[in-house]
């Protein structure tokens, strides 16, 4: 029964670093059927328009690989893919094993040309009960989430490379002139002006109901976590 959940794990977060194809339109309102089996961090929902919704997560702490250089997303994954699986199997600080959670995130710091690398940090939401004493690990880090703000569009289907920047465009096209737009230029002005993150829920075996998200975090009445 161990091994057969251990497996189950494996599959699940492999699901963050599997891209094949893309299916259907973006938008919002898809609430994430691995939530109800699996712990995600909470949110208030205060706003939404045309294809996104405005999300406020409450404090959280997350544990996050080093920056990878890549030329591709699916390739960097696969990397992170093996030290966040040894982390939540007990290869960290306290030998603990921790829980699946999801989504599993992917933060893109795109490159400034077609061939040339761009910076991946990929992180896993670590459990509630975990975060008071969130071990940690040689080669991740843990980083502490402040109240944050975040603009979100879903899409589903399995997600690929030379998809998610069209995403992440579609969804900073509907928030312009909203009344969210002026915080939102602010806080991806200057070297964040083109970044964004890729949040993925499902399991790679997974066909249908699969949720995938691009998110915009920004700064809003008080300072926001951001992945630096």
């Amino acid at each position: 029964m161990v091994v057969a959940l251990d497996i189950f794990k494996l599959c699940f977060v492999a699901s963050a670093f599997l891209f094949r194809s893309v299916s259907a339109d973006g938008g919002v309102g898809e609430f994430p059927a691995s939530c109800e089996s699996i712990e995600c961090p909470s949110y208030d929902v205060i706003g939404s328009g045309n294809g996104f919704e405005i999300r406020r997560y409450n404090s959280s702490m997350w544990i996050s690989t080093q920056p990878i250089d890549d030329i591709s997303l699916v390739h960097a994954g696969n990397i992170a893919f093996f030290q966040l699986f040894d982390y939540i199997q007990g290869k960290n600080s306290n030998h603990e094993k921790i829980e699946m959670t999801a989504p599993v995130i992917i933060e893109v710091r795109p490159s400034d040309g077609p061939f040339c690398a761009s910076s991946f940090v990929v992180s896993f939401f670590i459990p509630k009960q975990n975060q008071a004493t969130a071990p940690s690990s040689e080669t991740l880090w843990v980083q502490k989430w402040g109240l944050t703000y975040v603009a979100v569009r879903q899409f589903s289907g399995f997600v690929k490379d030379d998809q998610v920047g069209e995403e992440a465009a579609a969804l900073y096209a509907a928030v312009a002139g909203t009344v969210w737009s002026d915080a939102i230029d602010r806080s991806h002005g200057g070297e964040n002006a083109t970044h964004y993150i890729v949040a993925q829920y499902n399991s790679p075996f997974e066909f249908r109901n699969r949720v995938n998200e691009i998110w915009l975090t920004f700064n809003l009445q008080e300072p926001a976590a951001s992945f630096v």
